[in-house]
């Protein structure tokens, strides 16, 4: 699961905007727009949101879920080390 806030905060440590996170993603500009803003966890097909969490993952960020490990509690989102 990814939640709204998790995406609009992805694309924000990426730089994209709505078009760019579309055209890496291979879904349309309504598509993102419609999951960021769902309240709580995103809603949609399983297959667009693993190819938008995909999209995510290629460009250099980890979603974090609830009990993965960090500082914190609670779902978030990082930077990838560098490879």
């Amino acid at each position: 699961m990814i939640t709204a806030a998790q995406l609009r905060a992805a694309r924000a440590l990426l730089g994209l905007d709505q078009k760019a996170l579309a055209a890496l993603a291979g879904v349309s500009v309504p598509t993102i727009q419609r999951m960021e803003a769902s309240p709580g966890n995103v809603r949609g097909n399983v297959e667009t949101l693993s190819r938008i969490v995909e999209a995510l993952a290629a460009a250099g960020v980890e979603l974090l879920g609830n009990d993965q490990a960090g500082e914190g509690r609670g779902r978030g989102v990082r930077l990838k080390e560098p490879s």
